[in-house]
Order: structure tokens, then C-alpha cells, then sequence
């Protein structure tokens, strides 16, 4: 069976890539796979920050950070007929994603051209370019 590795990040760009690949996936033999990512950029270590916020507070923070992106990619895939079971990880982005892709077998990959802001993507790069860069498995963008 085809696993697609769907990484999501709250955005409507997002949410625009897991309607297209609902709608791409209707055309396949047999119905794939979609696992949802959302991965978080680690929280900044400053000075003495680890004796204010606990581990528990930051995994805490991260889980609900996840949560609260996932939660529309759920909803959508869940009343299109999808078993969801999606992750969260904290890493640099892109190569968090390529990582889990590999750790979990994914045969492919599928996300949205841009994300939350374009702030960020002016300074970080896009995403989905270094995706396309450090995938060695088929990687479809979604505009």
C-alpha cells in the first residue's frame, strides 16, 4: 500500500494540499496511506530558560501547537473515509519531514507551496524547495 507523508502547518495553504491530494488519491487502484506531520521549530534555548519552562511545559506546548494545525487536516481526511494517525516533531522543517519520511516508510511526499507567513519563508527559504532538494522519494507541491 502507498504511504504519502502529508506535513501541515495551520495554513489554508495547507489545508488547500490535503483537498488536492483527497481529490488526486480518488484516482489511484488502491486508496494510500496519508499520514499528516506537523513539525514545530525548536523553542530558542535562552540563558537560564530551561529553570522557568520545564521539559513537560515545552513537550506540553508542542503537542498543543500540533494539535491545534492538525485538527483541520484531520477533519478533512476523516470525512473523506482516511484512518488518520498523524505526528508531531520538532526540528528544522524540512529536514524533520525528509527524517520522518524515511523513518516511517513513506513512498512519497505532498505539501503545500507556501506556509504561514511570507516573512518567514523570505528568511528561512521555502520549505517545499528544500524538500524537493533532500527527498530522495517522489515529492509533489502543491500550489
Amino acid at each position: 500500500m502507498t504511504k504519502i507523508l502529508l506535513p501541515v502547518d495551520g495554513s489554508k495553504h495547507a489545508l488547500r494540499a490535503t483537498r488536492k491530494l483527497i481529490d488526486i488519491t480518488l484516482q489511484f487502484l488502491e486508496r494510500p496511506d496519508i499520514v499528516p506531520l506537523f513539525v514545530h521549530l525548536p523553542v530558542p534555548r535562552v540563558g537560564g530558560i530551561a529553570t522557568v519552562v520545564g521539559a513537560s511545559t515545552l513537550r506540553d506546548y508542542y503537542r498543543k501547537e500540533g494539535e491545534a494545525a492538525l485538527a483541520p487536516v484531520e477533519r478533512l481526511l476523516a470525512k473523506a473515509g482516511y484512518e488518520v494517525k498523524s505526528g508531531i516533531q520538532v526540528g528544522q522543517i524540512a529536514n524533520t519531514i525528509v527524517e520522518y519520511a524515511k523513518r516511517n516508510k513513506c513512498d512519497m511526499i505532498c505539501l503545500g507551496t507556501r506556509g504561514m507567513t511570507a516573512a518567514a519563508n523570505l528568511v528561512m527559504g521555502s520549505v517545499a524547495t528544500k524538500v524537493l532538494h533532500l527527498a530522495d522519494i517522489p515529492v509533489i507541491v502543491i500550489k
